[in-house]
């Protein structure tokens, strides 16, 4: 009545209808709407569940708390995004305590338990239902959020299929449970935490012999074809273990974990391999190997897994699982499944020793030296040595002996993966020249190998080389294709680079939400990619968001608190951050703690050039900062323009001027200087042109030669409007203080 006596002044409703509600019977507003849809008056809006970001938005604003990645997933998933099941939640986790920056910092992995208010919901809509339906959908729960009629027959010997239907019809009508499109016989509870709440109704002991039921019965349904449904008899005969026993448990779960690995679900994987471990006894056994091929494979699939989903600092973990697998096999006599294990790729370690020197050399010996085998083992020995061990000499002479090999038998695959992996060994020994030449020979062979990985990385080195050469428009290209190949392969750890060489091209124009985005992005794939963490707390320092910044930089911090002793990548990223965030904001704390990181990783022998060029910049951009004149005079030689500087935000020809000023000779800054502004400006890198402009300004107004003045006033006005277009705060203030010295 009331809908109907409104539609005389407003001649459109928008009436919203949340799933949870059900208007299908002949209710009073029910008819309305019924009569409102024949005079077509109005539109209908389904409000759907919160995305994951608005669930994260909601807990900030209820807890004051910038809730973590895991927290966040976890409340979207578990509570698919209904406001009423996620304010449940979220007050739950806060009357537990677990809202608070410290447990936000401190955890990794979270669950989410049903609260009290959302079970008497959800319970509620039960008691409506017949016993007959309650005790079907129960047993439908234990089998998961999906099941089908199929799979229910066998469960409830009493009840006919037209029986089964009709009960069926009844959880249907009452929108418990949902038939999904395109798939007839095929059900799901309409939410996940429906089918908890019926599930944890059960007594464990009732719960285990239900599934042992549900695990025998889908066995003997699927037949010959039970080895496609290896997760979901995994999971049954998992939680059937005490009955059922753990033979089949393992079975399924070896190959659960292969089909995962096949569809580059190297986190289910993981949990697949594990839980086979677990029940044979071999998780935690150390470095035993294993005693039977079974317990091999499932280490080597573990293994596997392992370097798919571990930041590259932690690989050794994940090393010493296939050392394991491949001592069974090497005792074996299993020559072809040994070098399989030896062979597996790991991501470039830069600096972090995984212990795959060893393996690769144990497995040279069981193969003769000319193999396409030895091949193989050659080519990820020569990065192996180049990366962990700083061998670089041996390790050219590997990858000279890898590619004979491959040319030798005409395999083309192999070539590719020995170029690339030669091309970044060079790039990680600053010769970006035999870098971008090997980089570019491999994504020729692209054209012919299908070979995700190799030209991910190939198109990668090729992007961060062009555009340290300033050719932005080329590093663009090849970082779009980088992308495109890591979105095939679906890695963490290499998504996560390709978003970073994208990351580059936008922050040097200083498209800053762009670059905002694929850091997300990036981080996302790889939460602790130092990279990312140094990136973006560049972007939030460059454009004034102080404190945003500190808190990126803060967990790249954290990072190198945790990282094994060594010349790690995250150590020389934490001291290149700290001068280049000291240089914007002026701000000085912390840098200790960055000078003593990078320092030390200069100190180690087998520190990689590349590494060891970027912490003595970082040291560069502290001597600067602190006005060190000593220091400053030591790093200048060092400075030398590599071109491959403004991957990480900042021009070399910048840094020497800079190094030049500090040292007093000011004539040679005013000449770097010069250099770099032909640079940036026919690169299009507009954030370094500005803060050029600015450097430049301040060689001149000290010099004070003839002219000095008018160009220093002209310098400042071009990097004001760069700064102020955008949006770079710390620079325009920097400016207008400095225009103010000038009386301009």
């Amino acid at each position: 009545e009331f809908v109907a006596r409104e539609l005389s002044n407003a001649r459109l409703l928008i009436i919203g209808t949340y799933r949870d509600v059900d208007i299908s019977r002949r209710h009073p507003l029910a008819i309305t709407l019924g009569e409102l849809t024949r005079e077509r008056l109005f539109q209908r809006v389904l409000l759907r569940g919160l995305d994951q970001e608005d669930v994260g938005r909601f807990i900030e604003l209820a807890s004051g708390v910038t809730p973590p990645t895991g927290m966040v997933e976890a409340v979207h998933r578990q509570t698919e995004g209904n406001p009423l099941f996620v304010t449940e939640v979220v007050r739950l986790l806060a009357q537990e305590g677990e809202l608070t920056q410290e447990k936000a910092d401190q955890r990794d992995s979270w669950s989410v338990r049903i609260p009290e208010g959302v079970r008497e919901v959800i319970g509620r809509r039960l008691d409506r239902l017949s016993d007959r339906c309650n005790e079907t959908l129960t047993m439908a729960s234990v089998i998961g959020r999906e099941f089908t009629l199929e799979q229910l027959v066998p469960l409830i010997e009493d009840l006919t299929r037209d029986h089964l239907l009709e009960v069926l019809d009844e959880a249907l009508a009452s929108k418990v449970v949902e038939e999904l499109p395109r798939a007839v016989g095929r059900y799901q509870f309409t939410h996940a935490l429906i089918q908890e709440t019926l599930a944890e109704e059960l007594s464990s002991t009732r719960k285990v012999q239900i599934h042992a039921r549900i695990a025998q019965a889908l066995e003997e349904m699927y037949g010959e074809q039970a080895d496609s449904y290896s997760a979901e008899l995994a999971h049954h005969f998992g939680e059937a273990q005490t009955v059922l026993g753990a033979q089949k448990l393992i079975h399924y779960s070896l190959l659960a974990g292969q089909h995962a690995l096949d569809g580059f679900a190297f986190e289910e994987a993981v949990a697949h391999f594990e839980r086979g471990l677990t029940a044979k006894g071999l998780a935690d056994s150390g470095m035993e190997p294993a005693a039977d091929e079974e317990g091999a494979a499932l280490l080597f699939g573990l293994g596997r897994a392992r370097v798919a989903t571990l930041p590259v600092y932690e690989l050794e973990g994940a090393v010493s699982i296939l050392r394991r697998a491949f001592r069974y096999y090497a005792q074996a006599g299993d020559l072809e499944q040994a070098v399989a294990v030896a062979a597996q790729p790991l991501p470039p370690a830069a600096g972090s020793r995984t212990g795959m020197a060893q393996l690769i050399s144990d497995a040279l010996k069981l193969v003769p030296a000319s193999s396409l085998e030895a091949g193989r083992l050659l080519s990820i020995q020569g990065r192996v040595l180049s990366q962990e061990e700083g061998e670089y000499e041996s390790s050219r002479g590997a990858f000279d002996q890898a590619l004979a090999i491959a040319q030798q038998e005409g395999d083309e695959a192999l070539e590719l993966r020995i170029l690339v992996d030669s091309a970044e060994a060079r790039g990680y020994q600053n010769l970006f020249e035999e870098s971008l030449e090997r980089a570019q020979t491999a994504i020729e062979l692209t054209a012919r190998v299908d070979d995700p990985r190799s030209e991910m990385l190939a198109h990668y080195w090729a992007a961060l080389i062009t555009f340290g050469s300033g050719q932005a428009e080329q590093g663009g290209l090849h970082a779009r294709a980088s992308l495109a190949a890591a979105q095939r392969l679906r890695h963490h750890f290499y998504l996560a680079r390709s978003l970073w060489a994208h990351e580059v091209l936008f922050h040097s124009r200083g498209l800053w939400q762009e670059a905002r985005q694929s850091n997300d992005e990036g981080l996302a794939a790889s939460p602790r990619e130092p990279r990312q963490l140094f990136s973006r707390a560049i972007v939030e320092y460059q454009t004034g968001n102080f404190s945003q910044g500190a808190t990126y930089l803060q967990r790249l911090l954290e990072i190198t608190q945790t990282t094994p002793p060594g010349p790690t990548l995250d150590r020389c990223l934490l001291a290149l951050s700290s001068g280049q965030i000291a240089s914007i904001s002026g701000a000085t704390e912390g840098l200790e703690l960055a000078r003593q990181a990078a320092e030390t990783l200069i100190s180690y022998p087998s520190a990689n050039p590349l590494l060891s060029l970027y912490s003595r910049a970082g040291l560069a951009w502290m001597a600067v900062g602190l006005g060190d004149r000593s220091v400053a005079a030591e790093l200048y030689p060092y400075m030398e323009p590599f071109g491959i500087s403004i991957v990480l935000g900042y021009s070399e020809h910048r840094l020497l001027g800079l190094l030049s000023h500090t040292m007093g000779d000011l004539d040679q800054a005013a000449g770097h200087f010069e250099e770099s502004l032909t640079y940036c400006r026919e690169a299009g890198y507009r954030p370094e042109l500005a803060w050029t402009c600015c450097d430049y300004a301040d060689t001149l107004r000290e010099r004070d030669a003839e002219g000095d003045r008018a160009k220093a006033i002209t310098l400042l006005e071009e990097s004001l409007a760069i700064s102020s277009e955008l949006g770079m705060r710390p620079l325009m203030e920097r400016v207008l203080s400095r225009r103010e010295i000038l009386g301009a």
